[in-house]
């Protein structure tokens, strides 16, 4: 075992300009700043390993954003190992587009256009929502790449050269945060943010997970400098908004700095919620305005005695109240030791998972599919149009994928950091897998992050492949259900050996 070290480091990586809103199928453009996007950084040190996590307040963590980050500290002459660096998004559905060489102004959407277009006629264009291609006003993609390399490469070195002995305590308490969005009906098919006010609903597809995973860091002094908190649930409160946030998780950090001052540290760590939002479709609250979107259509809905729509500013801080209230409760309830003499293992797992595949059947299917929906289009095209398109890209595109390829290379994180362990995914992975780890590790506590060091897509299972809609669609993600079994038993391979030796065997008795 050895001394711990520990640094601390956070960065604004707000663009100064206005910036399309990336997460939704409709074009956004940012009207002002709620809160300020961030970048947190922590550093470990012990035993002659290493790592840094750092908590982004994206929508994801695009590969050639961790390319270029872990180039540009290749060099560094402080002993930082670019490989030991996990980059993961809180996955804020208001926060910027950003791509290495995208000159203008983000709109993927165009993309999926682009592919409807051989169905479509001549004089059939698209209408954007918003006016964000050619918008001087708006920070290109590009812009808003190399902004997020400088800072995030910064705010690495920072806390790595912050770090200094020092030590920890996990803990765990609970907030009502993450609900399953998917809706299940009696035909056997289910909806991401599906309608339950109607005969045919049945069930929410999955469970909830209301644990919240803490852990509390100290300086040498024994005085609290931060914490990281592990929540299962996207940042996705007021994912429509017009304006730039940090969602819940902002209005968690603003109320733990008015208890433990304005010092204080937190790294906010997305656990496997691939399935989950903060929105209670079995009790829904309409939003106050348009939400611009075709999942969340209701018709009269009855009025409820429930939470306020966590689509607006009231839900979001009320979650972010929550996830505040159970790291204080947390905190003042604190037991155990400070661990600082640990043993501490960075374990980087290039998995190969397999590749979803599509039949030809299915791709006949889906072309046929395209062709009846364009032709169904009477004026120009809009995002919904490209929207309710996305499930027959994603077949066909993977039909021309799997002649050349069968294997997902996958980064995976395993960190043994004295009593816990953290595990790193670049899903978004349902809860299921994630409950299968945690229900049979060796370890006291971990820390599951998704959306971490890649943006690979949704990682569904085989009960929500057999639904199908939008997280669950071949085109929502590369792998399935038979890569997310096999990365949960190499998950916990990896943590079962870091911990084998500490393990106790029960023997239960009549």
């Amino acid at each position: 075992m050895s001394q711990l070290k520990i640094g601390w480091a956070e960065v604004n990586i707000t663009p100064e300009k206005k910036i399309s809103l990336t997460g939704q199928f409709a074009e956004r453009i940012s009207e002002y700043v709620e809160k300020p996007l961030t970048a947190t950084a922590m550093a470990v040190e012990c035993g002659g390993d290493q790592m840094i996590l750092i908590g982004c307040d994206l929508a994801a963590i695009e590969e050639d954003l961790v390319i270029d980050v872990r180039a540009a500290l290749k060099d560094n002459k402080a002993g930082l190992d670019p490989q030991k660096v996990v980059l993961n998004a809180i996955h804020t559905h208001t926060g910027p587009g950003y791509s290495k060489a995208a000159n203008t102004p983000s709109n993927w959407v165009l993309d999926w256009y682009n592919r409807m277009k051989p169905f479509l006629k001549e004089d059939q264009v698209y209408e954007e929502a918003a006016s964000i291609t050619g918008n001087p006003e708006i920070a290109t993609d590009e812009e808003v790449f190399d902004l997020l390399v400088e800072r995030i490469t910064k705010v690495a070195l920072s806390a790595w050269e912050n770090r200094k002995p020092g030590s920890f305590k996990n803990a765990f308490d609970r907030a009502a945060v993450g609900m399953c969005r998917r809706v299940d009906y009696s035909d056997g098919t289910a909806q991401m943010w599906g309608d339950s006010n109607t005969a045919v609903f049945t069930e929410l597809e999955g469970g909830n997970d209301s644990g919240v995973e803490i852990m509390f860091t100290y300086d040498e002094d024994k005085k609290l400098t931060g914490a990281m908190v592990n929540v299962c649930c996207p940042a996705q409160c007021v994912q429509h908004r017009l304006f730039v946030s940090p969602d819940y998780w902002g209005e968690t950090k603003k109320l733990l700095r008015e208890r433990f001052g304005e010092d204080f540290f937190m790294l906010p760590t997305c656990s496997t919620a691939g399935d989950q939002c903060p929105v209670d479709l079995v009790r829904w609250v309409n939003p106050d305005t348009d939400v611009h979107d075709p999942n969340l259509i209701r018709h009269n809905p009855p009025v409820r005695k429930a939470d306020p729509s966590m689509f607006d500013l009231e839900g979001m801080r009320k979650a972010g109240r929550r996830v505040a209230n159970a790291v204080e409760d947390a905190f003042d309830e604190l037991t155990g030791e400070f661990q600082s003499d640990i043993v501490f293992e960075h374990h980087v797992h290039n998995m190969q998972l397999p590749l979803r595949r599509v039949t030809l059947s299915e791709k006949i299917a889906a072309e046929k599919g395209l062709a009846e929906y364009c032709r169904g289009i009477s004026g120009n095209v809009n995002f919904m149009d490209v929207a309710n398109c996305q499930k027959f890209f994603g077949v066909t595109e993977r039909f021309e994928e799997q002649e050349t390829k069968n294997i997902v290379d996958t980064e995976v994180h395993v960190i043994r950091m004295g009593s816990v362990a953290i595990a790193t995914f670049p899903y978004e992975v349902f809860l299921d897998y994630g409950n299968q780890i945690k229900a049979r590790e060796y370890c006291e506590q971990s820390f599951l992050i998704q959306l971490a060091n890649g943006s690979m897509g949704y990682l569904p299972t085989k009960k929500a492949e057999g639904h199908g809609h939008y997280s669950a669609f071949v085109g929502s993600g590369v792998v399935g259900h038979e890569g997310g079994d096999l990365m949960v038993r190499e998950t916990l391979k990896d943590i079962n050996r870091m911990f084998e030796n500490d393990h106790a065997v029960y023997e239960y008795k009549d």
